[in-house]
């Protein structure tokens, strides 16, 4: 209840506050290239149900025809805004609605997409049973991970057989140690990591 409480309060309070900044950024992205201001994707999240998740568009449209990984922070997919927006996670500003709606939390698993959910094992499926965040264990530690998946031979087998299962061990830990303080200090390094990035 009390992370619920929190979610709702500051994420609303974070849209308030942040309107005006939101707003100059979507003019920006309009101004870049031609596409939607919002990049709306189906994912996975709490027991197993699809929701759709809400970012600032950082790719040319139709990017995701061409792969569903992005490949570096360099992917020639990536519009010239998107590579400042992603760089400090502005991006993921737009999911302060995903977490007013209740489909997110501020701190939690990352919501993989359905493709790759598919490949979890069933002790895997516990991830599945908080609701998917923001920032968590697994983001922190995997936050460079557009350049691992560069210098992987084989990206998509990468991603499925080495930096899921990894992910998921980081996700499960979480799960085990999870409360309020707990989230806020992975909230606190968090910001941390991205303003000293």
């Amino acid at each position: 209840m009390i992370k619920r409480i929190f979610d709702a309060f500051f994420s609303g309070l974070g849209l308030i506050v942040l309107a005006p900044f939101l707003l100059i950024i979507a003019i920006i992205i309009k101004c870049d290239s031609k596409g939607p201001i919002l990049f709306i994707q189906p994912r996975v999240g709490l027991h197993n149900k699809n929701f759709n998740i809400f970012k600032f568009r950082t790719m040319y449209v139709e990017s995701e025809n061409k792969g569903l990984l992005t490949i570096g922070n360099r992917d020639s997919r990536i519009t010239n805004v998107g590579y400042f927006l992603r760089r400090y996670k502005i991006d993921e500003f737009p999911q302060l609605i995903n977490i007013i709606k209740g489909d997110m939390s501020f701190v939690g698993p990352r919501p993989e997409l359905r493709k790759y959910v598919n490949y979890y094992t069933k002790e895997d499926l516990i991830v599945l049973s908080v609701k998917p965040g923001i920032t968590g264990l697994a983001s922190i530690e995997y936050r460079n991970e557009v350049e691992l998946l560069k210098s992987a031979k084989d990206p998509e087998a990468f991603f499925i057989q080495s930096i899921i299962p990894e992910k998921n061990k980081l996700n499960i830990e979480y799960i085990a140690k999870k409360s309020f303080w707990f989230d806020l200090k992975l909230i606190a390094i968090t910001i941390l990591k991205v303003v000293t990035k």
